[in-house]
């Protein structure tokens, strides 16, 4: 019997036709009518002032960094529960880097234990909107508000997601999103910036195109365009961008199936959760998730690791996730912990992700039943 990966891309048959296309026109660099549809649908459909499609969320982080004019002795604030770019990106301009515990319900920043990081030193709050759930982004917003600092949505998982009926990426003053082959809209590798903040705009698209003004030549502004800030060769080619224009117009049908999968896995582990062997995902009544992640949450750390091991066993990709950015050589180098992470670490010990690939509902029993064999209900 085959096993069940844990991602695999969801393909909707037209990136070939797109693909075609490119080659067929013959200009396979960046910035061409490919990356412009893309931009558009994301400005269209998020409400950012400005899309730029860049090689990566990665990417996309940097560039923030750069906007928001992040430099030594700058400190930002962040989770631990992130993946090692939500830190690096800012560590690469001189921050530090302070984390700061999460919510124990949806794993986000705790919001509650944000204000008591910041320092005079404090320029960026670094949202990361795990699973495509969304922080408590009124809070946040309030708190950088009341401080004059800029607040950064990682929301690499969170693409057509909402949290108070606005699109994760588009409420803070920058947004990054990750278009990854293991993300719901993928395109391979791929990302894009949405700049929120009209004032940001124009040096955003300066440090896009490489620290020059060439797309104010392009538009006849300037009668030349030359080196005027930094920047680097952020933007994707036009085969990545094609890829991505498919996936882009089926995003709405790829997020229903994501969900679909989703909720019969909430459904079925109804009945761990009542025998309190797991804890299901909670989503916060004001957030419109996109199903890009299904969790368990089991009792302890050494259950979690005998539950993997069995359904890998088995052939079922589930797997854990984040190894704590605080309790790593690179994050204890470049950052601090503001008071403890007791949730943080609880969670990356006892947190195990389930399978979801482009499969079956029949796939997806199977995956179910695994679980079921490697976590029973003594029903006695």
């Amino acid at each position: 019997m085959n096993g069940i990966p844990f991602s695999s891309p969801y393909l909707t048959g037209r990136e070939k036709i797109y693909l075609d296309e490119v080659l067929a026109r013959g200009k396979l660099s960046g910035g061409g009518p490919m990356t412009k549809f893309c931009q558009e649908w994301l400005e269209r459909n998020t409400g950012c002032a400005k899309a730029l499609l860049t090689q990566s969320c990665t990417s996309a982080l940097e560039m923030a960094a750069l906007l928001a004019g992040i430099g030594p002795g700058d400190e930002v604030i962040l989770p631990s529960f992130t993946f090692a770019t939500s830190a690096s990106a800012f560590a690469l301009r001189g921050a530090k880097l302070v984390f700061v515990d999460i919510r124990p319900d949806t794993f986000n920043l705790d919001e509650r234990l944000v204000e008591a990081a910041v320092t005079p030193r404090t320029r960026v709050i670094l949202a990361v909107h795990y699973a495509g759930v969304g922080c408590d982004m009124a809070a946040l917003k309030k708190i950088a508000d009341r401080h004059k600092l800029l607040l950064i949505e990682d929301a690499a998982q969170g693409i057509l997601a909402e949290v108070d009926g606005e699109k994760l990426g588009a409420i803070g003053q920058l947004g990054a999103y990750s278009f990854h082959e293991t993300k719901n809209i993928m395109s391979g590798e791929g990302g894009a910036l949405l700049v929120n903040d009209p004032a940001l705009m124009e040096r955003a698209e300066i440090l896009w195109e490489k620290g020059t003004n060439r797309s104010q030549f392009i538009r006849g502004q300037v009668d030349k365009y030359t080196w005027v800030d930094l920047g680097s060769s952020f933007l994707p080619s036009e085969i990545t961008a094609a890829v991505l224009r498919a996936q882009l117009e089926a995003a709405d049908e790829i997020t229903a199936r994501r969900l679909h999968l989703w909720h019969r896995y909430y459904e079925a582990f109804a009945r761990l959760e009542t025998a309190n062997l797991a804890r299901r995902p909670a989503i916060p009544a004001n957030c419109r998730h996109n199903g890009h992640i299904f969790q368990l949450l089991l009792r302890s750390g050494a259950e979690r690791d005998r539950v993997l091991r069995d359904l890998n066993a088995r052939g079922i990709g589930a797997t854990f996730h984040y190894i704590p950015l605080h309790s790593a050589p690179s994050g204890r180098r470049f950052g601090r912990v503001s008071g403890t992470m007791t949730q943080t670490d609880e969670v990356a010990a006892r947190l195990l992700r389930l399978p979801m690939p482009a499969m079956t509902d029949l796939e997806q029993d199977r995956v179910i039943r695994a679980v079921f064999e490697a976590v029973p209900i003594n029903e006695k």
